[in-house]
C-alpha cells in the first residue's frame, strides 16, 4: 500500500535561515535614503514575512503612501544590490537546517514546500546558494500573493502539490506564518530561534527548539514510523 503524501510548507527567513542583518542592514538604508530615522531593531524583526508595503505601514505609520512607496522601493534596491554582490551565500542556514530538510526530503511520501515573504529572484539566489533547489516542489513568494497571514500562499501550495490540509503542516516563526496556518486549515509547528517570541506562537501544535526535532515532530503529527 502506497503510503499517503505529506507536505512540509517551511517559511523562510528567521526559521530555514538568519537573516536578520541583512533585512536590518537594507531597512536602515532605505530610510536613511529618505532622511528618516532607521526603526528600531525589534521593529524591524516584528514586520518580517509580511508584503513589504504592509511593513512600511507599520515601519512608518506616519508617513504617506508615497513615502511609503519610495521606502519600499529603497529596500528592494537595497537587497538587489546585495544580492548581486553575492550577499546569498553569506546568508547562513540555522544550525541543522541542512540535515533535517534533507532528511525529510529523503521521506518518499513527504513533499517539501516554501512559503515566504521573499521575492521569486531573492528565494531562487538562495535556494542556489545552498544547493537547495531540488528539494522543494512548490515554492510561493510574496510577488504572486496577499502578504501573509492570507492563506493564498498555502492554498496555493497545496493545489500545485495535491495534498489536502490534513496531510499539510506550515513551520515558520512568526505570528503571521501561525495565523495564515489557521487561516488555511492547516496545523502549525512553531520554531524558538526565529523573529518572534515563543509566547506569541499560542496556535502552536508544538514549537521547536532546533532541527533535530522537526522530522519527529514530523512523525508524531502524521503517527507516520521514525
Amino acid at each position: 500500500m502506497t503510503d499517503p503524501l505529506r507536505l512540509v510548507i517551511f517559511d523562510v527567513d528567521g526559521t530555514l535561515v538568519d537573516s536578520q542583518h541583512e533585512i536590518i542592514a537594507c531597512m536602515s538604508a532605505a530610510f536613511s535614503e529618505q532622511s528618516l530615522p532607521a526603526p528600531d531593531r525589534k521593529d524591524v524583526l516584528s514586520i518580517v514575512g509580511l508584503s513589504l508595503d504592509q511593513a512600511m505601514e507599520v515601519l512608518a505609520p506616519g508617513s504617506t503612501g508615497e513615502v511609503r512607496a519610495r521606502l519600499a522601493d529603497g529596500y528592494r534596491t537595497q537587497f538587489r544590490t546585495r544580492r548581486e554582490s553575492g550577499s546569498a551565500s553569506q546568508t547562513h542556514l540555522y544550525p541543522g537546517c541542512l540535515e533535517a530538510l534533507k532528511s525529510a526530503f529523503d521521506v518518499p511520501h513527504w513533499l517539501l514546500g516554501i512559503a515566504t515573504g521573499k521575492s521569486r529572484r531573492g528565494l531562487n539566489a538562495l535556494l542556489a546558494a545552498h544547493e537547495l533547489q531540488s528539494h522543494f516542489v512548490t515554492t510561493q513568494v510574496a510577488d504572486d500573493h496577499p502578504s501573509k497571514p492570507h492563506p493564498s500562499m498555502i492554498l496555493t501550495a497545496m493545489a500545485e502539490a495535491g495534498v489536502e490540509p490534513e496531510a499539510t503542516v506550515m513551520v515558520g516563526d512568526t505570528v503571521f506564518d501561525m495565523e495564515m496556518a489557521v487561516s488555511a486549515g492547516v496545523p502549525f509547528i512553531g520554531v524558538d530561534w526565529g523573529y518572534h517570541p515563543e509566547e506569541s506562537l499560542t496556535s502552536s501544535l508544538e514549537v521547536l527548539s532546533d532541527f533535530g526535532q522537526l522530522v519527529p515532530a514530523l512523525n508524531r503529527l502524521w503517527s507516520d514510523p521514525a
